[in-house]
Formats: C-alpha cells, sequence, structure tokens
C-alpha cells in the first residue's frame, strides 16, 4: 500500500482501503522502535472489533506489543503467511507484513486518523 494514501492512529497502525475491505498493519516506525520481529498472532477471522480495541500481537527480540484496530468492523481475513514468515513486517510493513483485512466499517471512523503529514509530525513531536 502506499503510505501516502493511509490513514494512522498515535498506536502506529495504519489503515487502506482496497477494494471493500480495508487493510491494517503497524507502521514501518513501529516495526523499527520493535526490532526484529518473532511472532504475530493474529486474530479470528469473523471477530467484530471496535476502534482501538486489541486486535493482534507481535512480538520481538526487544519488545512485546499489541496491535489496535484502527476503525471498528469485522475481521474478513488474516495474514496468515506471518505465522511462519513474521519477519515481513520488518521487510515490507505496508505490503506484504499486512495484519488484517476488516470489512463492514463504520469509515466515518477514517476522520479520527491521521493523514501521512499529520502522522510525521505526530512523530516529529513524539520522538520515542
Amino acid at each position: 500500500m502506499n503510505p501516502s494514501e493511509l490513514k494512522y492512529t498515535e498506536d502506529h497502525e495504519w489503515v487502506g482501503c482496497a477494494g471493500d475491505l480495508y487493510v491494517v498493519g503497524i507502521t514501518d516506525f513501529a516495526q523499527h522502535q520493535l526490532g526484529d520481529i518473532t511472532f504475530v498472532e493474529l486474530p479470528k477471522v469473523g471477530r467484530v472489533v471496535k476502534q482501538h480495541e486489541e486486535t493482534a500481537a507481535v512480538e520481538s527480540v526487544k519488545a512485546a506489543g499489541d496491535v489496535y484496530a484502527p476503525i471498528a468492523g469485522t475481521i474478513a481475513a488474516v495474514n496468515e503467511t506471518l505465522e511462519t514468515q513474521p519477519e515481513l513486517v520488518n521487510q515490507d510493513p505496508y505490503g506484504e507484513g499486512w495484519f488484517f483485512r476488516l470489512g463492514h466499517v463504520d469509515a466515518a471512523q477514517l476522520s479520527d486518523l491521521m493523514d501521512e503529514a499529520a502522522y510525521k509530525d505526530f512523530l516529529a513531536k513524539n520522538p520515542d
């Protein structure tokens, strides 16, 4: 996905539209902070999630963290490849390293999120 076309959260998730679904992953900044990712726990397909709800988990050599749903919706698909190749999150966070896809979303919640310029400003003000 093209980072300039995505929306971002203060927790360093991104979301972008792909047809009828919305793809979710973590940002390049987040994967750099985590270091080498060793494990990803994905949600179950069909699960209904609320905006900002803990939805997935990631572990690295340095830390463990949660991945939150940037918008409410239903888990329509998960990136099962991450179960055996979690390093894809490090290698391609906006492409092959996506976590899950949401359907039946509340698209109005996208207006709560930052565009790329606002996210870069947020990072500049909050480097940790």
